[in-house]
């Protein structure tokens, strides 16, 4: 027997379909710019030897980068400049300056005597040799032989690369103009030299985090945009004459006192009256000139000073005064420790005196550190 079946309905009718939009592929990310990865030390055809020494470990990123690469970077107008520092080391210059052309003019008429060289291309070629200070190929030259610096490997260039840029574009400078240097020392330490150097010892570039490393770089890069370094490489190559005279006149003399002395003290004692009344008569002839050479070093330490402080101040400005104040104490313990470990030892470090305080060319760390304190206090 069948069931009766229940009426049949029309089935609704269903949704036209419609084409689907083409699926594109997605564009790639891109990575993010920092932290980069580190290339590989040395290249793929070096020998296995050199291959397998593992690339140093650095400290930690902690730099809050700002300037990222693609970044827009505003530059100021006037990157490089001569603050007061700069002007008082320029005006220090002047008294050297004449005796060492006294005494490049004396060699002029020595040469035009033995050679017939006209006795005024010497002094006309050591006043224009200045510009060769700031030409790249002396800087290299200086940089490579001279203060035994090396240019940065690739990992340690990834290394330094967005830490320079960043410091640079927070003081809107170029940093393409200066080159980076690497000193293999384990020395906390940096500076800044010629027109363009600047240097980090081996252990500031692996040791320090990014934000005091910028911190130490910030510092070397306001000696070259306030003009200390050419203002005192200025100083130091055009005194060098009138330096290497009087040295040579000094050994002479004690060489010739010394040797009087053997035959007769009366005779030692007749040169040093000589000697004495010859320098009352170039006094009195050069107006004191040579009393003003004797105040000079101490001057240009007190400038020096100065100009370390004027370095703190600009990287505090930029916003790195903690971990610049962390460096400064971390060298004054590494100081006082040294202190202590020699006094173990029963060999006492000697204290400096008040001339060789009057000498120096950096503060003392508590003077940096007090000097920093309005930096450091929370802002209002």
């Amino acid at each position: 027997m069948t069931q009766p079946t229940g009426p049949q309905y029309p089935r609704p009718p269903q949704a036209p379909s419609y084409p689907q939009p083409p699926q594109y592929p997605r564009p790639p990310q891109p990575p993010p710019p920092y932290p980069k990865q580190p290339r590989q030390p040395f290249p793929p055809d070096a020998p296995p030897g050199l291959r397998a020494v593992p690339p140093p470990r650095f400290a930690a990123d902690d730099l809050d980068y700002r300037n990222a690469p693609g970044n827009r970077v505003h530059f100021t107008a006037h990157q490089r400049g001569a603050d007061a520092t700069a002007l008082g080391t320029l005006a220090l210059l002047l008294p050297g300056f004449l005796l060492s052309l006294l005494v490049v003019g004396l060699l002029g008429l020595l040469l035009e005597a033995w050679l017939g060289l006209p006795y005024w291309v010497p002094p006309i070629a050591w006043v224009l040799s200045g510009a060769l200070v700031f030409h790249r190929p002396t800087e290299d030259f200086l940089a490579r032989y001279l203060l035994r610096l090396h240019r940065p490997l690739p990992h340690e260039r990834d290394r330094l690369d967005p830490v320079w840029r960043e410091v640079t574009a927070r003081s809107g400078v170029d940093g393409r103009q200066y080159q980076l240097w690497i000193q293999d020392t384990q020395d906390l330490n940096a500076y800044a030299a010629a027109g363009h150097i600047v240097a980090v010892t081996r252990f500031a570039l692996e040791q320090l985090t990014s934000t005091q490393l910028a911190a130490v770089l910030a510092h070397e890069l306001a000696h070259h945009t306030g003009g200390h370094t050419w203002a005192s490489l200025m100083r130091y190559w055009y005194s060098l004459p009138g330096r290497a005279a009087w040295r040579v006149i000094r050994t002479v003399l004690a060489f010739a006192i010394t040797v009087a002395g053997y035959f007769s003290w009366a005779v030692g004692a007749a040169l040093v009256c000589a000697l004495g009344i010859v320098t009352f008569l170039t006094v009195s002839v050069l107006y004191g000139l040579p009393l003003v050479l004797l105040a000079i070093p101490y001057l240009m330490a007190a400038l020096g000073r100065r100009a370390e402080l004027r370095a703190d101040q600009h990287a505090a400005a930029l916003g790195f005064a903690p971990k610049l104040a962390e460096v400064l104490y971390a060298m004054h313990t590494t100081q006082l420790q040294a202190r202590h470990q020699a006094a173990a030892m029963g060999k006492p470090l000697a204290e400096p005196g008040p001339l060789a305080r009057l000498l120096a060319t950096h503060p003392d760390f508590p003077t940096r550190l007090q000097r920093l304190q309005p930096y450091l206090q929370p802002r209002r």
